[in-house]
């Protein structure tokens, strides 16, 4: 699990260094590896979003 752990903190990291990068003009593969990065981040969102809304209806 902790392997896992790590794994997940090593994309996120490197994904965010993408991200900077690619605002600074970086090359094609790392526009392609930020624009991936920032549709998971918006998954992401927008999952625990809809697990918000649910208990509220069930409520």
């Amino acid at each position: 699990m902790v392997v896992l752990l790590g794994v997940v903190l090593v994309l996120t990291v490197a994904g965010c260094g993408a991200v900077v990068w690619a605002a600074r003009g970086g090359p094609r593969w790392v526009r392609a590896v930020a624009t991936a990065t920032l549709l998971a981040g918006e998954l992401v969102r927008r999952s625990g979003r809809d697990k918000g809304r649910r208990r509220t209806l069930e409520d």
